[in-house]
């Protein structure tokens, strides 16, 4: 069914779903609750939503800050991005670095990210819908992020088209994360 590709962050995954293909185009399973279940990965999506973002465009990098930290799960339905996901949980052994996934809606492929996760991405074609799964409901009091250009991430483009608020994020070094990895794998924030 689902297949699951590890990524260099403890707990994010590359994610395939299943496509069914023929003369009409394609079907593809986004999510399957008992599935995601048996992977051991929350599947307890509080909120769905879509973004639509132009060529250089770079959204992010985003997360909720604790106690309403969330998964989430991202696929683009329209187009090509590159995905990027950076880890801000302090004891992990990848706090700060990041892993980047070209996400198309050909490939049937998404990301499952853990909270604790700051996520981003950058838009490749001339247009980009790129939906989210997320695990709690909007806090906008804990709504946070850090800038798009300070965790190291090689951005394909040179000048890209950001917003306000994205620009007035602080850096990665700036920012004072909540998160920690618990042993299990969770991921907890204070």
């Amino acid at each position: 069914m689902f297949q699951l590709k590890p990524t260099l962050l403890s707990g994010c995954y590359e994610m395939f779903a299943p496509t069914s293909i023929d003369s009409r185009g394609t079907f593809t399973k986004i999510y399957h609750h008992d599935a995601f279940r048996n992977l051991n990965l929350n599947a307890d999506f509080r909120e769905q939503y879509y973004t639509v973002s132009h060529r250089h465009v770079v959204r992010g990098l985003h997360f909720q800050l604790p106690p309403h930290q969330h998964c989430k799960l991202v696929h683009c339905s329209v187009g090509e991005v590159l995905d990027v996901v950076v880890d801000l949980r302090v004891n992990s052994p990848t706090y700060g670095k990041h892993a980047r996934i070209r996400l198309t809606p050909e490939a049937a492929n998404m990301v499952y990210i853990p909270s604790g996760m700051a996520h981003g991405f950058c838009v490749l074609s001339e247009l980009a819908v790129v939906n989210y799964y997320v695990t709690s409901v909007f806090a906008p009091d804990h709504d946070a992020g850090v800038r798009w250009d300070s965790a190291g991430i090689a951005w394909p483009v040179s000048n890209p088209i950001v917003s306000e608020r994205d620009q007035a994020l602080p850096s990665l070094v700036q920012f004072n994360s909540p998160f920690f990895l618990e042993e299990d794998g969770d991921t907890y924030g204070k």
